[in-house]
């Protein structure tokens, strides 16, 4: 009976068809594309770090003080934390599904703020990180030297600093995520059994290094108010933060009766180093630097995937010789995969009706 209403007007069978399949094309162009649907409900990550400090110690110190402020947090389901034995400490707060993540992101980051005074002096050094967090992995990259010339070490800030922030630029992608970076840092290594002989503990030297490797504001010679004789004016440069070893070596820890100065070099190694090595990678026996990019919510998974291709082959020309970087995990294959099978599932289809 449906049917003899179309067979009796040609016109009315031919506008609808025409306005489905204008409607096919605005949704084939403008949907979202990933593998899987955006259903999981936003997440906000708290992060905090306390060198040498066990399991045990952050999640007493660091853990219990940021938990007990975050908990109750408006629309909030749930959370999950983990203190780890390199002093790591991770909160993940899972809010319900529909909340605008940045909303979230400002009352967690609010609840964090009012207790830092709680937090260890140490932790507050290093600074408590709170951002919203995207589920979504669309890509793993691996950056490594293919000749061995360098190190992973050199590897982990070539990408912090020359492709971290490119990356996270392209229209798409949420946030890119640099597993186990080692950035530079001065490494001081302690003499113990100098130190037990002088009389001298380590937080000794700790604190000769951070009075003295200081960017200090010295102030200007000739500045007003003077007398009228002086006619010029000179802004005081001085030596700001260290940057070699050696440099490092020659800050004064004390000054003896005698005139002479104990200096960090007399009683500790100093190197240039990485801030942490708890974490290594590998590809193919080659050490290996890892970056995660996470789609943004609602973004299409093979446009932001060929972008992010793009992007990588235009930073590819700035590499030293023998970089690489290889593509471990693509989510996009899928869905590009399922896409041509639609495709040809579809001209199947045309051919068997025109054959009907």
């Amino acid at each position: 009976m449906i049917s003899g209403v179309f067979v009796d007007r040609p016109r009315l069978a031919i506008v609808i068809s025409i306005v489905m399949t204008i409607a096919g094309l605005l949704a084939l162009f403008t949907i979202p594309v990933s593998q899987f649907p955006n259903i999981v409900p936003p997440q906000v990550q708290v992060t905090a770090r306390y060198p040498g400090a066990s399991a045990a110690v952050v999640e007493s110190t660091v853990a219990q003080p940021i938990e007990s402020a975050v908990n109750g947090a408006d629309r909030m389901l749930y959370m999950r934390s983990n203190s780890a034995n390199d002093g790591s400490y991770t909160l993940t707060v899972t809010f319900a599904l529909g909340t605008n993540p940045d909303i979230n992101t400002v009352n967690v980051n609010n609840r964090v703020q009012g207790i830092l005074a709680r937090l260890p002096q140490e932790v507050q050094r290093n600074g408590v990180t709170v951002r919203k967090q995207s589920s979504a992995v669309l890509q793993f990259l691996a950056v490594y030297s293919e000749t061995g010339e360098q190190d992973p070490l050199f590897l982990s800030n070539f990408v912090t600093i020359n492709m971290l922030d490119t990356l996270r630029r392209v229209p798409g992608v949420g946030d890119v995520f640099l597993f186990g970076a080692m950035d530079y840092s001065m490494r001081v290594w302690f003499e113990v059994d100098r130190l037990i002989s002088l009389n001298i503990t380590p937080q000794d030297i700790i604190g000769a290094i951070q009075a003295q490797n200081i960017q200090a504001a010295v102030g200007r010679i000739g500045a007003r108010p003077i007398s009228e004789d002086q006619q010029f004016q000179f802004n005081i440069q001085t030596q700001g933060r260290l940057t070699s070893p050696e440099q490092f070596g020659e800050i004064v820890i004390r000054a003896n009766p005698d005139g002479s100065v104990l200096r960090v070099r007399d009683v500790a190694r100093v190197e240039l180093g990485a801030t942490t090595m708890d974490t290594e990678s590998r590809l193919n026996g080659r050490p290996t630097v890892t970056m995660g990019v996470y789609l943004a919510p609602g973004a299409n998974a093979v446009a932001v995937a060929q972008s992010v291709r793009d992007t990588m082959a235009e930073l590819s020309q700035r590499f030293p010789p023998g970089m690489r970087t290889l593509v471990v995990y693509d989510t996009s294959t899928f869905v590009s995969d399922t896409i041509r099978e639609v495709v040809i599932t579809l001209l199947e289809a045309f051919i068997l009706v025109v054959l009907v």
